[in-house]
């Protein structure tokens, strides 16, 4: 009989990563044997392969002995990332196989474990900052011990499983995975605060933020207990109270809901390890029809706000404070129209339909008549108050009335305009025209007719919404900042390298730019400016603002916009940066 000629992999340990890596090497077509010593992590593995294969029986196998590794070619240990634990199942693999181990973990020494294993020759690191998936990111982390033929096989294992090999180093990954653990762990006190819901706090941050998942799902994936145990470790190392594990996740690991490899976390998922979808929808409401829009200014945010409406299909009226200004931003939004057909993102046919849709005007009297009337002036609640006391006395009854700060107090907005029931907020995030989501704000008084109706509105225009309350920073800004700033706040410590930090950031967890990078983007004086309205309206310890950004701003240096940031010229990574125009867009609305 001839002998299988595929490789046979062992895996041992099948938590989240462990799992991760047998369905790379399954679906790469290697034999695997798989092994763990809980009874439950076996019997819910092999449910999940038969959800996903018909071959499962015949080309994994999965045991509670580590004997059966004896004839792989290359064994991957995964257990949990405790010195002792890692150590024993090290010595254990020794004593059955001569194959190379690539050791998995995130905070202990390689050489320390490749030692203790009694045969660091055969050992080498590998480093990942999420579970990987097809395509995902890992780095090889040998030691000075490793041999050739070591490295050789787990070079030749990450090509053959599909994998992108990466450098990080230990101090950036480590850094790196700091800063997005307190990053998550403030969105889980976030959700327990009640300040929005699971599903929009998910969608916010990877619509607003580009990135490939929301942080609830992104602990769901690396794992509830392995999040808990490394904020854990993180605060007795640090003192820092932003790792302080949340009342929330703690609630959940102590009740076994730990993510994706348990079937239930943030979300539920089935089988075949799939989440099982979003939360209900509210209960509907008949909201006020939307078809005649006004918007009040002319300013990059307005015009974009105009462009995407009448590109909806509704007739827009836009108000500038002269006629030479709302000639010029109708000009601009025609140039915008055209740039749109060039790249395909829209027809000839629909920017032909959208310019007749567009009007100027330099009265505010003259959007008496519209159903919608947006405001979209500067980022100054004194100004917007006035507008909204000339709007509250000028809109017919029923118009719904619109603020799209990014962080001032849509309450006071309508206060001053003495119907505030027919206010919401409408935070779009720029380029208007092109970016996804829309923050979605209602105040204590805001009529629930006059929500739907925004809402049904924005969802006309094919972009998301994502619900708050009249919270500051709502939930992009208020998760995103403190992030940024802690970034900066590692500048304090010898031996932080800017571009290290954002590689790592970029390459370990998927984000389109690392927090410096960001920060040059949007603008070090916008940054600097929304950490101090943050800071001053929720007064909490992480939103204070950076010392060293403040005195960057104090030296000029506004990043890419005057060429002076946290690089020389204010420059970031060509790639980097289309990755993050498509993703983030300009980022002008994180004002």
């Amino acid at each position: 009989m001839m002998s299988d000629p595929r490789p046979l992999t062992g895996i041992v340990g099948l938590g989240t990563v462990g799992e991760a890596f047998m369905r790379l090497a399954h679906q790469a077509g290697h034999r695997v044997v798989a092994v763990d010593t809980a009874p439950d992590a076996l019997v819910r593995v092999g449910n999940r392969l038969k959800a996903l294969t018909t071959d499962a029986a015949e080309s994994v196998v999965l045991t509670h002995e580590v004997a059966e590794l004896t004839d792989a070619s290359l064994v991957i240990e995964a257990v949990p990332d405790d010195l002792a634990v890692k150590t024993d199942v090290l010595r254990q693999i020794g004593e059955v196989s001569q194959a190379p181990v690539l050791t998995t973990t995130a905070a202990l020494s390689v050489p320390h474990l490749a030692i203790a294993s009694g045969r660091p020759e055969t050992i080498v690191g590998l480093r990942f900052l999420v579970p990987p998936g097809p395509a995902g990111a890992v780095e090889l982390v040998p030691t000075a011990l490793t041999s050739q033929a070591t490295q050789s096989a787990a070079d030749a294992l990450i090509n053959g499983l599909g994998l992108a090999r990466v450098e990080i180093g230990t101090g950036p990954a480590a850094d790196a995975t700091a800063l997005v653990m307190a990053y998550l762990n403030q969105s889980v006190a976030f959700l327990d605060a009640g300040h929005s819901t699971r599903d929009d706090i998910d969608t916010a941050m990877r619509l607003g933020c580009g990135l490939p998942a929301g942080p609830l799902c992104l602990l769901d994936i690396i794992g509830l207990d392995t999040a808990h145990a490394t904020l854990t470790r993180l605060h007795q190392q640090t003192g820092d109270t932003s790792f302080t594990p949340a009342p929330l996740l703690t609630h959940m690991v102590e009740s076994g809901y730990l993510g994706r490899k348990t079937g239930e976390g943030f979300y539920l998922y089935d089988e075949g390890g799939r989440s099982g979808g979003d939360e209900p929808d509210d209960p509907a409401t008949t909201g006020r029809p939307v078809r005649t829009v006004a918007v009040i200014g002319s300013g990059v945010m307005a015009r974009g706000i105009a462009e995407a409406t009448a590109t909806g299909g509704h007739p827009t009226l836009l108000v500038a404070r002269s006629g030479e200004k709302a000639e010029t931003a109708l000009a601009a939004i025609a140039e915008s129209l055209m740039r749109a057909v060039r790249r395909g993102k829209i027809s000839a046919q629909q920017k032909a339909a959208a310019l007749p849709l567009l009007a100027p005007a330099t009265d505010m009297r003259a959007a008496a008549d519209h159903d919608l009337i947006i405001e979209a002036v500067a980022e100054d609640l004194d100004v917007k108050r006035s507008i909204f006391s000339r709007l509250g006395a000028v809109a017919t009854p029923g118009a719904i009335l619109a603020t799209t700060t990014s962080s001032l107090s849509v309450t006071a907005c309508a206060q001053a305009s003495g119907r505030p029931a027919d206010v919401v907020g409408l935070h779009f995030f720029n380029p208007a025209p092109v970016l996804r989501l829309v923050e979605l704000i209602r105040t204590n008084d805001t009529a629930d007719d006059v929500f739907a109706g925004a809402r049904a509105f924005v969802a006309g225009l094919g972009k998301t919404t994502v619900s708050c309350p009249d919270r500051a920073g709502f939930i992009v800004n208020s998760l995103l900042f403190p992030y940024l700033g802690s970034a900066v706040n590692l500048l304090q410590r010898p031996g932080t390298d800017i571009e290290a930090t954002d590689t790592a950031v970029r390459h370990g967890f998927g984000h389109p730019m690392g927090p410096f990078e960001l920060l040059d983007t949007i603008g070090l004086d916008v940054s600097l400016a929304i950490q101090h309205r943050l800071y001053d309206q929720l007064a909490q310890p992480e939103h204070q603002p950076a010392p060293l950004l403040e005195a960057l701003v104090a030296t000029g240096a506004l990043g890419r916009k005057n060429q002076r940031g946290f690089r020389a010229g204010g420059s970031v990574q060509p790639m980097a940066l289309a990755r993050s125009r498509d993703a983030v867009g300009d980022l002008h609305s994180f004002r």
